[in-house]
């Protein structure tokens, strides 16, 4: 096991990763019975944030097998299917760790990482799918602070971010090193001093609980993660998830590799992963299999553009 890891495990996972190997032969076989050669490692970054990307019972996963089948761990768990050359091992870690090992000449690969102009200095991004609805930004507000945020002149309508980074009556607080997409992120760099301060996080709905407790008065995350986090917390102050005209940010899911030569090797494996799934003739199933319930219509017709154009095309590696 790579010293990294060593560091990064409790002793007594590294002694059973030693045991009974982080990815036996069923996590690298093409069919079942087929025991395929490697020709490396790929060290997946993974992280409990809940429903995107679930830990079973709380403890992060150790083989393919262990994986969630959330938009993004569900997703991760069809492209290790399609790369059965390579073994796969989890770190569990937080972004700032992540870039840490990363730019300390570790190779790692990660798709909770969104594609920005400083993060291709030291990352390869290959696009994975096309964003869904579900992955469009709110503001997250006490419900007893809603009055704070309503528009009067324009009910029911989206928020706008821009507006509320210029009043100086409101304070935000955001997770450090997250990136939310370019048209946010844009904003948030504009507003200069005025943006929300940031903070180091362990879990996602760190930021959530503080916002309970009356730590700031908004924070940006979606939807889905608060109605997770407030299905398992406590009773107490109710959260809401205001929709804003910024939300949907995100131009499209994203995996990301270390830009070593290695991790330029693993991320043409994802790309190559992905054209095979794109192509796959039976991508409705693996799709309903993926999203089932949770797919709305627009979201299956921009799936389908989306993995048509990669069927057609070739490598997308940046």
């Amino acid at each position: 096991m790579p010293k990294f890891l060593r560091r990064l495990l409790p002793a007594a996972l590294i002694a059973a990763t030693t045991l009974l190997g982080l990815a036996g032969p069923a996590a690298r076989a093409a069919v079942p019975g087929e025991v395929i050669d490697t020709v490396g490692t790929i060290h997946w970054l993974v992280q409990d944030l809940p429903p995107h990307f679930s830990f079973k019972a709380g403890r992060a996963p150790q083989r393919p097998r262990d994986l969630g089948n959330g938009e993004v761990d569900g997703f991760l768990r069809l492209l290790i299917e399609r790369i059965p050359q390579y073994r796969h091992e989890f770190v569990d870690a937080g972004l700032p760790r992540f870039e840490a090992l990363v730019r300390q000449g570790q190779t790692l690969c990660s798709t909770l990482h969104v594609r920005t102009p400083e993060r291709l200095s030291w990352l390869y991004f290959t696009s994975l799918h096309a964003p869904l609805f579900s992955r469009q930004l709110h503001v997250v507000v006490r419900r007893d602070r809603l009055a704070q945020f309503e528009q009067t002149d324009a009910p029911g309508q989206p928020l706008s971010l821009a507006e509320i980074l210029q009043r100086q009556d409101l304070v935000g607080l955001l997770p450090r090193g997250r990136a939310f997409g370019p048209r946010i992120d844009g904003l948030l760099q504009a507003a200069g001093e005025q943006a929300p301060k940031t903070m180091v996080t362990g879990r996602g709905t760190h930021l959530l609980s503080m916002l309970r407790a009356q730590r700031m008065d908004y924070t940006l995350e979606y939807p889905s993660v608060v109605n997770d986090y407030l299905s398992t917390a406590s009773a107490g102050v109710e959260l809401l998830s205001l929709p804003i005209a910024e939300g949907r940010s995100t131009a499209v899911a994203t995996a990301a590799c270390s830009r070593t030569p290695e991790g330029r090797r693993q991320i043409e494996a994802i790309d190559q992963a992905v054209r095979k799934l794109a192509a796959d003739p039976q991508r409705e199933v693996w799709i309903r299999n993926w999203r089932g319930p949770h797919l709305d219509e627009q979201d299956r017709q921009n799936l389908k553009r989306f993995m048509d154009e990669r069927a057609r095309g070739g490598p997308q590696i940046e």
